[in-house]
């Protein structure tokens, strides 16, 4: 007499993985919370080209400091200090934050972006409301372009050497 198992192995397996991916789907997004350390600060990373910034934000004057010096300092060209101002005026919080940042890597207009990509990112752990209107102004999204890299048997990237018919 052969005792017939009622559930195969496998069909058990298929009603618990039906019964997560159901679960999975029926869980709603659960809403952000505030990311703050015990000095009152949001921490964010931010990168553009070959420039990576980290940056700190605290409620204070709208002061922006950057490897130690004032962003009028570091960032001299004004459409380099405008950048870095753009997530503030997108959110309504200008001279609502102080920002404390350090950068490294690229030259000074990938670092303005990089210190711009940070505060945004910042911006929203601080305060998850602000994240529509800064997705919608393409502040949180890092920018993908680089520099192409040098090929063998090119003078650059793409540009060929010299023809020489002779």
């Amino acid at each position: 007499m052969a005792i017939e198992p009622t559930t195969t192995p496998t069909s058990g397996l298929r009603k618990s993985a039906a019964n997560i991916v159901a679960s999975m789907s029926a869980a709603e997004p659960q809403p952000r919370g505030k990311e703050i350390d015990a000095q009152g600060r949001s921490y964010a990373t931010g990168r553009r080209k070959n420039a990576v910034a980290r940056v700190w934000i605290k409620p204070g004057s709208g002061k922006i400091t950057v490897n130690g010096l004032d962003q009028t300092v570091y960032f001299a060209r004004p459409t380099q200090r405008m950048m870095i101002q753009q997530p503030f005026q997108i959110a309504g919080r200008v001279d609502a934050f102080d920002v404390i940042a350090t950068v490294v890597g690229g030259g000074l207009s990938g670092q303005a972006g990089a210190v711009r990509h940070g505060i945004s990112q910042a911006l929203t752990r601080y305060e998850p409301d602000l994240r529509p209107p800064l997705k919608q102004g393409g502040f949180l999204t890092r920018d993908p372009r680089v520099v192409e890299r040098k090929k063998y048997g090119r003078a650059g990237a793409r540009r060929r050497f010299q023809f020489s018919k002779r």
